[in-house]
């Protein structure tokens, strides 16, 4: 939906958008709500299941309401553990009351937003909640976590911050708390080693373009607090803007006429994979466009080019077994991209939940210098098509690449390694994890002469990584008996370097040995409390 006016007359659109889409967690609709540069008067935009709502201006303040964008988890008892696949994106905010509410979990991204007051993190009634990530976006306010049990937050600004529940991590944000994990459990980065914020569409008069934003390095604060943000623009006729029913043939035609591809809401079939081989490439999806390859294909390949930008889009695995979902470069890849990564933002993997779904390795990044910026790669644990083998996915993300840095990393419930890290010199700003509920014994994650996959592996014949503020959960509640020997595994050398890491027994369900290899505390009895290791080795 796109408004033609500032009026509210065409409002009840959007009530009636959030209507479809407040419980339908697995539905088909897809939506973006698209506001024109303006000020807009007594709206309160409540958010729904794959509904992205983002302003059109060249800054979040060219696109201003005098009310809220709201998330709520009224639909589920008040428990927000399951709001995903939502987006509010380039607003700003004057909350009718002084206080927005974005109760989220996963890949419910907050970018570029500036809200005029204060942030809730939490539901109505302080429910579970399992989210989140904030980037480029000034809070002018305090923002309010309260049962937020993790967040994330990147080149940003913010006026205050209320609390910590587990793990909270700052990377480049002005007025961050300061470094205290484990007490509260602070991470705070001033910078950002390197950024690169996620491509917008905007109107330039009455022409639509789309918005590139420019790499940062060591990143601090938004990308658009001085004025007009660093980057570049291109026509959307550079572009192949796309509809549900199109074909991956269609799309790579595309592609091979060196248009870039603009996905409009929908869901995509695809019977071979999109492969987009040109440098500088832009695939930008809108409202949880999706992804489904059928028969088993990869269902997105980029080649070993510079400066591929893969942003805002939902990759769905089908029931016939795919090798890989997304891949970053092919096997091999080695050529240096330092000066213009590979973008990859918004990219949401899933397997299993809607239907009937299967991979053996989800996301693979194979290209050097890639940019991993908020990712919720997920195997179901609830949903239609779930089981220990009817959903088998043995690996979430696996980086094969040297240089890679991932900004905002949540990957959970894979049968084996949720990450897999083999490339030198990598870096993780945060990570969130819960392993695998349904491991129906003890025998079943059993890794040689290990009790179980770690949730972030990273390889034996690595000499340099890093990782700040790393998290994973247990939750075995079929076999709560099952001992995890650990959360986290790791060469034992100087130049691999973890700094805030913890694990968590959910209710006593499952148990974790030690954090990272033998080092750490051991959770233990029903109380979810975590046990954390400030720093390895």
């Amino acid at each position: 939906r796109l408004n033609t006016s500032s009026s509210l007359a065409w409002m009840p659109g959007v009530d009636e958008v959030f209507k479809r889409q407040e419980s339908a967690q697995f539905g088909t609709g897809r939506y973006a709500l698209l506001f024109k540069p303006g000020t807009y008067n007594g709206l309160n935009a409540q958010i729904g299941f794959y509904t992205s709502i983002m302003g059109l201006g060249l800054t979040p303040d060219a696109t201003h309401i005098n009310g809220d964008v709201t998330v709520d988890a009224g639909w589920f008892n008040g428990n927000a553990t399951q709001n995903f696949w939502r987006s509010a994106e380039n607003l700003s905010l004057s909350p009718v009351n002084g206080t927005n509410r974005w109760a989220v979990s996963q890949a419910a991204p907050f970018r570029r937003m500036h809200v005029r007051g204060n942030l809730n993190l939490a539901p109505n009634g302080y429910g579970w909640a399992s989210g989140g990530y904030i980037a480029d976006s000034r809070v002018d306010g305090t923002v309010q976590p309260y049962s937020q049990q993790q967040w994330y937050t990147r080149d940003s600004y913010v006026g205050g911050w209320l609390n910590a529940v587990w793990n909270m991590v700052y990377s480049g944000v002005e007025g961050a708390p300061g470094n205290t994990f484990p007490d509260p459990p602070y991470t705070t980065l001033d910078t950002t080693p390197y950024s690169r914020e996620k491509p917008f569409l905007y109107l330039d008069g009455a022409e639509y373009k789309v918005f590139l934003p420019a790499l940062r390095t060591n990143a601090r604060g938004t990308s658009w607090g001085g004025g007009t943000p660093q980057g570049q623009s291109l026509s959307l006729s550079a572009f192949y803007v796309a509809k549900q029913g199109d074909s991956a043939a269609t799309l790579n035609a595309a592609l091979d006429r060196g248009l870039h591809l603009l996905l409009t809401p929908g869901i995509y079939h695809l019977d071979r994979a999109i492969e987009v081989k040109r440098a500088n490439t832009v695939v930008l999806g809108l409202g949880y466009a999706t992804l489904v390859p059928d028969g088993g294909v990869t269902a997105l390949k980029t080649a070993d080019v510079d400066g591929i930008r893969l942003a805002g889009l939902l990759v769905d695995a089908g029931p016939q077994n795919s090798a890989t979902l997304v891949e970053v470069g092919p096997s091999g890849a080695n050529t240096a991209h330092s000066g213009n990564p590979v973008t990859v933002q918004d990219v949401f993997v899933r397997i299993g939940g809607a239907g009937a779904g299967k991979a053996t390795t989800s996301m693979v990044v194979n290209s050097r210098h890639t940019l991993v910026d908020h990712t919720w790669v997920w195997r179901a644990d609830h949903g239609e098509g779930v089981g220990w083998e009817t959903n088998r996915a043995d690996y979430g993300v696996v980086v094969n690449g040297a240089d890679v840095l991932a900004t905002g990393l949540f990957v959970e419930h894979f049968n084996k390694y949720d990450v897999q890290w083999n490339g030198e010199r990598g870096r993780t700003i945060f990570f969130q994890n819960e392993k695998a509920y349904d491991a129906p014994s003890q025998a079943a994650i059993q890794n040689g002469s290990i009790r179980g996959y770690a949730a972030y592996k990273v390889a034996d014949s690595v000499n340099t990584h890093e990782g700040w503020g790393l998290g994973s959960y247990c939750y075995y509640n079929v076999a709560p008996s099952i001992v995890q020997e650990h959360g986290f595994a790791a060469p034992n050398k100087a130049g691999v370097k973890f700094h805030h890491l913890l694990v968590v027994s959910l209710g006593g369900q499952g148990q974790y040995a030690h954090v990272i290899n033998s080092t750490g505390s051991p959770t233990s009895g029903t109380s979810t409390v975590p046990s954390t290791v400030v720093s390895f080795p």
